[in-house]
Order: C-alpha cells, then structure tokens, then sequence
C-alpha cells in the first residue's frame, strides 16, 4: 500500500477538499438515461433570507442519506435543489436593511425596491447553499434553480392563467387573515394559533322605543362594535322570541341594527346574543351574507381605526378599545369584565394578532381541486409516513376553505391581470394585452399585487424539470420518489404540491412523504431567537465535522418524531468517527507491502466466515430497513457491527495472525484479506451517512474505484452464509466475556495468565472450543486450555463461571499469588486488631458511655461490628490459604 491515512483523523483536512474532488468530477449530477431506472428527490427550497438551521441540517441529511444509498444501488439519481424567494420573509429583510441605511420603502418607485430586492438575494441567495455544501449534500448542482428564475415564473403565470380560464381562480371580496404589521393578507397555514389571557366585555345595547330594556352581549373585541350590522340570536331561544325583528341602538353611535335570528348563535354560550360584524369576522361575514346585512370596515391596514369609529378614528385599536370601554362604563351601558383565555390568531413570521378583515382578494376555488389530492392518499398512491399523518392531512382536506392567493408586496410573482384605465375591464393573460378588449384603449395596468410564495412552491416538483414545456427531464424524473420534509409545512406545501401536481400532470407529484420532527434543544424546547437556544450546525461542523453532526442527527431518529440535540451526542459521534480511522490505519499498516490474494474458502478460519456472514446478514437489514425509510434504526445496526462486531472482537481476534506473515502467510493472507473486505462492505453501509470519513478511508484502501459514492451498494451473498461458524464465536465470545467479568470482580490484572477447563457434556460444543482456541487464547488471558466432559482433576477452590452450555474453572492460585495474598492479608489483620482493641475499650469506658452524645455511642457500636465481620472474613481466607 503506497497510500497511507494521516496519524488522527481531522474532518477539517478532509471534508472541503473531498467535497470539491466530488463536484469538480460531476458525481451529482443526473442526466436523462433510460438504461436506467430514474430515482428523483427535490429539495424543500429553503428561504434566501435562510442561514442553515438544524431543522435544515436534519431534512437535508435524510435527504442526502436517500439519494446516496439509491446512487450506489445502480439507480439516476436526482436531488434536484434550488430556493425560494420567499416573499414577506425577503421583502421585510430588505425592509429593515433599507431602514439602517435611512432609505425608507415609501420614497422608492416599485421597480427601485425590486433592483434592492434583487441585490440583496445576489448577495444573501446563495449563503445557504454554500451551507448546505458544507453538509455534505451531493445535489445536483449544475440544476439549481430558483423561484423566481424565468422557467418557474413562465409556470406560475401559466398555472395562474390556466386556472383563471377554468373558473377555479376568481377574485372577490372575503374575510381574510390580515397582517396590520407586514400589512398583507395571510393564508390560513401561515395562522399561528396562540393561547392569551383577555376579557369578555358585557355590553348593554338598548332596544329601540323600550325605555329601559337593554339586550346583553359579550364580545371580546368590543372596538369592533362600529361594524356592527345586527345582533343574532337562535330562532329556538323562548328568552328573545320577542325581540326578533325590533332595532337595537349601537352604543357610541347613531345608528340603528335589527335583532336577527340565525342558527349559528349557541343558546348555551355566554348570553345567547351575539353582536355581528360582518366585514371583521369570518363567521360573522357568513351570517352577514345570509341575510344581506351591510359589511362595514371601521379598521385601517396599520390596525388603526377608521373614520366610521368617530372620535375614536386614527387610534390604535387597542388603544380604541380602552378608550371606549371608558366611555361605555361612564354611559352605564358596561355591563360587567369577565376574565377570558382564549385561541388569538397570530402571523407565524413577526408574530403580530392578525386582524380579520373583509378584502377584494384573489382566491384559488379548493372544493373540486382538493378531491384528487384526498383520493390520492386514500388510494395509497401517496404514502404518508408516519401513517399517521393520514389523520392531519384528512383534517385539513375536510375543512378546506378557498385559498388567498393575493399578498400586497412588491416582492415575487405579479399578479397576471391587466385591468383597462378608462373603463375597469380586467383580462387575465401572462403579457400585457395592450388594447382593452372592451372599449379598445390602449392604456392597461397590471394588477399590483403578487402571489402568495406557496403558489409558486406548490410547482416545484415539476417547474424545476422545465414544465410547462414538455422536456424529457420531466417525462424522466417525475414523479418524484419521495418528498422529505418536516410536519410543520404539511398544509402550506405538501398539500398544495399534491394537489397542484394532479391538476397540472394528472398524476401525484410523489410517491411517499417522509415527515420528520422538529431538533429540539436537549431540555426538548423548540429552538428559537427568543429562547436563545439555537445552535448553529456550522458551529458543530467546525468543531466536530459534517460526519459527525450527520451521525447525530439520524442517530435513535424515528420517521415523525421531535428529537433533542445534546452536545455530548456530537462528541460520542465523533469517537465512533476516531475508532474507525484507527481500526482502518492498523489494517492498512498490516496490509502494507503485502502481497494479497482472494483466499480459498478452506483458507478461511472460523472466525473469518463469522464476520463474513455477520456482514453479510448487516447488508441485508440495513437495506430492508432503509427501504422502509427507518434511517436511525439502519444506522444504528451499522455502527454497532463496526464497533463491536468488527472492532472489539474480530481485529482483537485476527492480530495475531496478521503478525505471523512469515510463519504462516496463508493464514495470514487470509485474515488481511477479510479485514479488508469486511472494511470495504462496511464502509460502504457507512457512506450514506458519514459520507466525507468513509470516501477518505475507501479510496486510501483500495486502488480500483476513484470513489465510494460509485461503488456497488452490499447486496447479501449466500456464499457468505455460514450459520455454524458464526455459533461457533459466539460461544466463544461468551466464553471471554464470562472470564473477563470474573477477573474484573477478583481485581486480576490482564497480565496474569490462568490455566483454563472447559467442561460440557456436549460433545459437539467441546469440538467447537477444541478447534477454535485461537480465537479466546488471547482475550480470555489463558496460559493453558483443557477441554473436557466433566469436573475430574480439577480443585475444589477453582473459580467456576457457567456460560451456555458449558461450564468454566479457572484454578485459584492462576489468578491469585498466594505468597502476595498471604502478606497482603497479614497486615490488614493487624489493623483490623488495633481498631478492634480501641473500638472495644472506649465501649468498656463508663466515661464515654456516660459523657458521649447516644448517636456517637451508637456510631462506635456499628463501627466494632463492621470490624468484627470484617476480620472473620480475613481469618476464613488465611484458613483456606493453608
């Protein structure tokens, strides 16, 4: 061997050299080839405002894990990456960029915000890709694409277009989940639902031409009033049968609403009447449309009040709602204040309450579009794992409500509606149309606001492979094989790519989702800026290498489930990283300037085959197991056989021979010749994981591959099946462990040799400790082994240790030097005598019995009997000595 590896390993010597050696020989990169079978996975396209997070560290892992072992296993493998202009997140960065250096987005025309847009994904874009290379992740590269490059933002508008013309994309005045802070609607996935603690006001609202009757409501938003259209309760309640139809005069203004009486109020809940505002509440805006009530909005995009809140216009909303709660209490008409912790609806990016308000929007029709995506699952054409993300998934499909498509940002895909200057006409086409169809001026504008960021994601699957052309990238890879990603965005993006995938390709965009959990921190809190408790998978990878974080992170990971990240964790990875390094030198410093040759499977010795069909049975169930998407329960399999099996126990046991070439360099030959092939197998089952220490050792090993990455995955043999050797060791390797444990207990140190029985009654487990002493001699510390049927000949004071089958002695002077013991004993019966003398006296002393606190008394009584058994011990050990 004219290669060595360097004395310790360093991820930092070797992982951005390895990486570059990787691309720079195109290794990712896919192109059509119908010989074979295609096997596709595209990248969840992290955000351009993105730095590299955990929860990206572990989706990008598994992801890699997937595309690297199917690579081996002969398939076209495609990771196709790529990222996402991600439209509040950029557009509020840039923002907030602008605003340090004094520029605010109000002084600037559209298409100046947009060149800083464009700067700034110039300069940040790429950040995270380089990040993600850092990992480790072998994505195609030379295919990256972007949401906003010219092909995704040619299928945008396509689909857009498409779906216009179909009657599924319409645009019409709904309640939508407002942002006053991004002031931009939101859809209902990007709603987070937060507990807070808040108030049920009570107010009185007097009925009309009835001096002294009030009708008692409860609401929780008492600013909201001004928008009042009617106050509801239920056609079955006896209590307000009267007053359905009469007028109630709304508080704090001059208007008059009717009493209405609508199913949808719960007689049971608070008191049974329920103010109603349409234009500011969801359910409201139903009822409000079932009996033609007025929609009226009293709240500004900045979640200030309008000029239909009277005196109280141009306050914040919440400083309106104290100023009016004021005035009704000084009115009388405050009924009572009744603490109330309720579900508030907040934008998951800045974490504002999101304010319902009542907007012309664009919307995407769902109730026949969700149908494909719901039969999709069902018919298990798309497998969810863990299955039970089925019943989430069901959950929203069952609920599903028409989906806001319109953001009011600069940033992404415009709009692609003209409407006519002169007389409103509006035409929906990808290029201006330049004359109104309808009165014919040549004066169109196109619609200003951009589509919501998942409509051009929901795409991704087949944009990215140059749909809505018909390539034959995409009559290759798609459908894809299998999406990963994490369960938090199973509404904003898997569905939406499920449902988007059977409406543009009449088929599933994939075949299996693989959702995992969230890396937590290791007290099982969610990472996040305002707990401070993030850590920076860079900063794991500078200290420890890729391989290691990697290792970690699928390590005891099951499909669907949160994780805790322990830095300890990293350091035992990076151990196991060190012992194969080291166990990979020591076979390569044997191998080196020797002559190997493939032995005859007669040269083999038992404990050849052994480790032969040890991971031989690994390959196989790793490969069922990583076919089943259990990733952390494969790993697991592979590191325990590397350390233990092969490590621990067959080097141990094969040094020897590989010290004797001259002796006997047929078994020599034959034990480097399986420590090297059982190194190549295993790190090959390694590779997918810890891709960087595994391609270092491959290629120093071995001359005929230019890389692991390449090489043939394991597939099981059934030349290297042999069922009895591998029972053989193992009763061997009881054999060890049983006298190890007994020499630890006896405190024997491992240079003192001891002569060895065997006994059993089988005569079939006596052959198999007759033929196969090399394999303990050493490792048990033996100087001398004999076999035989029963305990004849041997003494009564051996040690005996019962293993299966068989029972073992070893005699007591081997493992004890009696001359030392003798000794050793001497003088602890000295001082055993001396303390039992004081011990004695000071009990036999009226003085301190009469004078000593009980407890001291009762200390020294405890003590004399410790030291009373303690020298009956010593005596019975002289008297066996003898």
């Amino acid at each position: 061997m004219s290669k060595e590896l360097s004395k310790t390993y360093d991820p930092k010597d070797i992982e951005d050299r390895l990486y570059k050696k990787w691309e720079d020989n195109g290794y990712f990169h896919a192109e059509v080839d119908r010989s074979k079978k295609p096997f596709t996975i595209v990248m969840p396209p992290p955000n351009i405002t993105g730095q590299l997070h955990m929860g990206h560290a572990l989706d990008n892992t598994m992801q890699d894990i997937l595309i690297r072992y199917k690579r081996m296993q002969g398939y076209n493998a495609l990771w196709q990456p790529g990222t996402d202009h991600a439209s509040i997140a950029t557009e509020v960065k840039v923002i907030q960029s602008l605003k340090e250096q004094g520029i605010n987005k109000a002084d600037l025309t559209r298409e100046e915000f947009l060149d800083k847009c464009w700067e700034w994904r110039k300069e940040y874009g790429g950040r995270i890709v380089k990040q993600l290379r850092k990992l480790g992740s072998s994505a195609d590269w030379q295919r990256e694409r972007f949401t906003m490059d010219e092909g995704c933002s040619h299928a945008v508008q396509e689909v857009f277009t498409k779906l216009y013309k179909k009657g599924w994309i319409y645009k019409g005045s709904r309640i939508v989940n407002w942002c006053p802070v991004c002031k931009t609607s939101i859809s209902d996935a990007e709603v987070e639902h937060e507990e807070q603690d808040g108030f049920f006001w009570h107010i009185n609202y007097p009925v009309v031409g009835e001096e002294g009757r009030f009708v008692e409501i409860a609401t929780t938003r008492p600013e909201t009033l001004f928008g009042d259209t009617a106050v509801a309760v239920n056609p079955d309640d006896e209590r307000y049968k009267d007053i359905v139809g009469k007028t109630l005069k709304l508080p704090m203004t001059d208007r008059e609403i009717p009493v209405i009486a609508d199913a949808y109020v719960d007689k049971e809940f608070g008191t049974g009447c329920v103010k109603i505002t349409p234009a500011h509440d969801p359910n409201d805006f139903e009822v409000g449309k079932r009996h033609n009530l007025e929609e009226i909005v009293v709240i500004n995009d900045d979640a200030t009040m309008n000029e239909k809140a009277g005196k109280y216009a141009g306050m914040d909303r919440y400083e309106c709602r104290k100023a009016l709660v004021d005035d009704l209490k000084k009115e009388g008409l405050l009924v009572k204040v009744v603490p109330h912790s309720h579900n508030v609806g907040v934008h998951d990016r800045c974490h504002t309450t999101v304010e319902p308000m009542i907007k012309q929007q664009w919307f995407v029709k769902m109730d026949e579009m969700i149908k494909p995506a719901v039969e999709g699952v069902k018919n298990g054409d798309i497998k969810l794992l863990p299955k039970r993300m089925d019943k989430t998934y069901f959950n929203w499909t069952d609920n599903i409500r028409d989906w806001c498509i319109s953001r009011q940002l600069w940033w992404g895909h415009r709009i692609p509606a003209w409407y006519c200057d002169d007389c409103g006409e509006m035409v929906v086409s990808i290029e201006n149309p330049g004359k109104c169809p309808k009165c014919g001026c040549t004066h169109m504008t196109q619609d200003p606001d951009t589509l919501d960021t998942w409509f051009s994601s929901a795409l991704w699957p087949f944009s990215t492979l140059g749909w809505p052309e018909k390539t034959e990238d995409l009559d290759y890879f798609y459908p894809n094989d299998v999406l990963v990603t994490g369960y938090d965005i199973i509404f904003f993006w898997v569905i939406r790519m499920i449902f988007s995938g059977y409406e543009q390709m009449g088929k599933a965009p994939f075949h299996t989702v693989l959702f995992h959990g969230l890396v937590r921190d290791s007290q099982g809190r969610k990472m996040s800026k305002s707990l401070g408790n993030g850590i920076d998978p860079l900063e794991v990878i500078d200290k420890y290498g890729a391989d290691a974080l990697r290792l970690t992170l699928i390590t005891g990971n099951a499909p669907g489930n949160d994780m805790r990240f322990y830095w300890e964790r990293v350091e035992a990875s990076r151990n196991f990283a060190n012992k194969v390094w080291n166990a990979s030198r020591f076979i390569m410093m044997n191998l080196d300037g020797f002559e190997l040759h493939t032995p005859s499977k007669d040269e083999l010795h038992a404990a050849d085959k052994w480790i032969l069909s040890k991971v031989n049975t690994l390959a196989k169930d790793a490969t069922e197991n990583m076919d089943k998407f259990e990733l952390g329960i494969a790993v697991q399999k592979v590191y325990d056989f590397i350390w233990d099996e092969f490590c621990d126990w067959y080097i141990e046991i094969a040094k020897v021979r590989t010290y004797k070439k001259d002796e006997d360099p047929v078994s020599a030959n034959a034990a480097l010749w399986t420590l090297k092939t059982v190194l190549t197998e295993a790190l090959k089952l390694l590779h997918p994981y810890m891709p960087f220490i595994t391609e270092e050792i491959f290629c120093t090993l071995q001359s005929e591959e230019e890389t692991i990455m390449l090489s043939k995955w394991p597939e099981y043999k059934e030349e290297w099946n042999f069922p009895a050797e591998e029972s053989a060791i193992e009763h061997c390797k009881d054999l060890v462990k049983g006298i190890r444990n007994v020499r630890t207990e006896m405190d024997v140190p491992p240079s003192r040799k001891a002569k060895l029985y065997i006994t059993s009654e089988d005569a079939g487990l006596r052959t198999v400790f007759e033929e196969n002493k090399e394999v303990y001699v050493n490792l048990a510390s033996t100087s001398e082994i004999i076999v035989q049927a029963d305990k004849n000949g041997i003494s009564e004071d051996a040690v005996s240790v019962v293993i299966p089958g068989a029972v073992l002695y070893l005699p007591l002077e081997d493992l004890v030097d009696f001359e030392k013991e003798k000794e050793r004993l001497h003088k602890e019966k000295d001082k055993l005598t001396k303390e039992l003398a004081r011990s004695k006296g000071m009990l036999s002393n009226e003085k301190f019995l009469n004078n000593a606190k009980p407890e001291k008394v009762q200390e020294e009584k405890d003590k004399l009997a410790k030291y009373e058994q303690m020298m009956a011990q010593v005596e019975a050990r002289l008297a066996q000595m003898k």
